[in-house]
Order: structure tokens, then sequence, then C-alpha cells
């Protein structure tokens, strides 16, 4: 496996058991696995909340890239 295999397979690893402990013992465990799931898909954003508003940054200036480009 190469580093970057290794490193996506240990991010979803940790999202798959930030998951489970979501879906078992947290605040959201009475919650589908699928909700607690999605969380744990982005868990950093939840670990480190200050990442939330960077990431939505990111996300509108692709999109209004996106936009620019087409129209």
């Amino acid at each position: 496996m190469t580093r970057k295999q290794k490193l996506i397979t240990a991010y979803f690893a940790v999202g798959i058991l930030f998951a489970l402990y979501g879906w078992m013992f947290g605040v959201h465990s009475s919650k589908s696995f699928a909700y607690n799931l999605g969380q744990g898909v982005f868990w950093p954003v939840t670990v480190f909340p200050s990442l939330g508003p960077v990431i939505g940054g990111i996300i509108l200036v692709v999109f209004i890239a996106l936009l620019l480009l087409l129209f």
C-alpha cells in the first residue's frame, strides 16, 4: 500500500470508530447509524469545531468558482 492509501484507510477507520461510538454512547445515540456515520466521515469538524467555517468557506469558494467557469 502506498502512503496515500494508508492515510485514507486510517481516516475512514477513525471515522467508522467515531460513528460507532456516537451511535452507541454519544449524544446522538437516539439517531440512526447512518446519521452517525455521516458525522463520522466528517469527524475532524466535530473534534475540531473551528474547522467547520474553514471547510464551509472552501466549499463556497469552489462553488462560486464553478459557477463563474460554467456561465
